[in-house]
């Protein structure tokens, strides 16, 4: 009984760990969406199971994602700050378990004999040889100083995995805001040539019927004004095109060698399938922010039991076990076995509050590192309800602005055939060639502030499998 005593003491001690549990917390946020815009939860796929090619339906912008993920300058950042994670948990896991080492020795000394102080004293050859295993300096973690140190980097390397996880997912909704702003500037541009075309047509048939003495000066300038509206807007619109194209080449790392797919216009961008809500207690789970702030956190809880085992015995053993002998023929026997075993302890007395202030440290990073996990979390749960908002009443909007804009296509036929017929004057047609130009581009606008939307919703809820591809 005396023996397994000190063992079972031993055991108990190695099993010990001074780290706070890591526990999930409370959801800071209500339990469902809002309900007037959410509609079923349950409704369609999660986004998590839909693959980004699969949710994409224009294969242009699917090709410029795929390009995106191989070539983006900061995705292989992040791709690199995974490895080097990597590495320094395999370096502090390597701690856990001692280091053995091999080692050989050879001497051969020469003492003269009046060294000896002996008259008439011959000199003397003395050889040793060594070799040998050893273990230096390896720590017994009673404590698990070392144990939480290595969960802490493990919890950091998780942390940085889902990082570049959601930087991915980021740089998907990038891209795609950058194609939708392109050709949202494509389309508008095609418009704004078609109106340029139509209104210079329209300011020849005004010089005509001014040099004619149909018409008044009035109703020439008019048109003029109505024309240079459309000069203007199209200068701007493609100066954004130009903009979105340069932003695109930099998120996509750069120029395309290969063709790509033709475009898709605005209109045919969805895939037609719907996204479930869900629960926002699945966030927890599926958003990989969310999970990288969560892993931190725990990194931080590992940290505080390092810093409370600093304040108890660390205990470390150095050893070694081989052969040595005077001459190399016999090294290698019973009798020349060798070893030695040397425990040491280390405690500090006095460190003038230094293990102290560690320890307030660590605990205050823990205090922070869950403050950052909950905001992260409320900042999810805002997302994703502003996302369902949008998805219903962007909807609703795009509705509306399409009926609104076949409206003033009607209004503007009515309104040049009155002026023709002479009922009405050319200020009505100014309004309704205005009026109606603004709604198609506002039209325009609106079908890809939805489409930005969508992608939003996606990359809120988790987004899918994201493959990884090493640039």
């Amino acid at each position: 009984m005396s023996r397994l005593t000190p063992l079972g003491l031993a055991l108990l001690l190695a099993g010990c760990n001074l780290a706070p549990p890591h526990q999930r917390p409370d959801l800071p946020a209500p339990s469902d969406f809002p309900a007037d815009y959410s509609g079923d939860v349950e409704l369609g796929r999660r986004a998590a199971e839909i693959g980004w090619r699969d949710f994409f339906a224009d294969p242009r912008l699917a090709s410029l994602v795929e390009a995106a993920l191989q070539r983006n300058r900061d995705l292989a950042v992040a791709v690199a700050r995974i490895e080097e994670a990597r590495g320094l948990y395999r370096i502090q896991r390597a701690d856990q378990l001692p280091t053995l080492g091999a080692f050989g020795e050879a001497g051969i000394s020469r003492t003269p004999g009046a060294a000896t102080g002996i008259p008439g004293a011959s000199s003397s050859t003395d050889e040793r040889y060594a070799i040998g295993v050893g273990v230096t300096g390896f720590e017994l973690d009673f404590w698990g100083r070392v144990r939480n140190l290595s969960e802490a980097a493990r919890a950091e390397y998780l942390a940085t995995v889902q990082a570049e996880r959601a930087f991915r997912l980021a740089l998907i909704r990038d891209v795609a805001s950058a194609y939708f702003g392109s050709r949202e500037a494509a389309e508008r541009i095609e418009l704004a040539e078609a109106t340029v075309r139509s209104r210079q047509e329209g300011v020849r048939i005004a010089r005509l019927r001014l040099d004619a003495g149909v018409t008044s000066a009035l109703d020439f300038r008019q048109a003029e004004s109505l024309l240079t509206q459309a000069e203007t807007e199209l200068a701007a619109l493609r100066l954004a095109l130009a903009r979105s194209d340069n932003f695109l080449g930099v998120l996509v790392g750069g120029s395309i060698s290969e063709p790509l797919p033709e475009p898709l216009p605005l209109a045919a961008q969805k895939n037609g399938e719907r996204i479930a809500a869900g629960l926002p207690s699945e966030l927890m789970v599926v958003r990989p922010d969310v999970v990288a702030a969560e892993e931190r956190l725990r990194a931080a809880r590992a940290n505080v039991g390092a810093a409370r085992a600093a304040f108890f015995p660390s205990i470390s053993l150095t050893g070694n076990a081989g052969f040595a002998s005077t001459a190399l023929g016999s090294l290698i026997g019973g009798d020349g076995l060798s070893w030695s075993f040397t425990p040491a302890i280390d405690l500090p007395i006095f460190d003038w509050g230094r293990r102290e202030g560690n320890l307030t440290a660590s605990r205050a990073r823990e205090q922070a590192a869950l403050a950052a996990y909950e905001g992260i979390l409320q900042q999810a749960f805002r997302e994703v309800a502003d996302a369902l908002a949008g998805r219903r009443w962007l909807a609703e909007q795009v509705d509306a602005q399409t009926r609104a804009a076949e409206a003033q296509r009607h209004i503007a036929r009515l309104a040049r055939a009155r002026y023709r017929e002479g009922v009405a004057n050319y200020l009505e047609v100014l309004d309704a060639e205005r009026n109606l130009f603004t709604a198609e581009q506002a039209l325009i606008q609106l079908r890809r502030s939805e489409l930005e939307n969508l992608v939003s919703l996606y990359v809120a809820l988790g987004g899918g499998a994201v493959e990884r591809t090493l640039p």
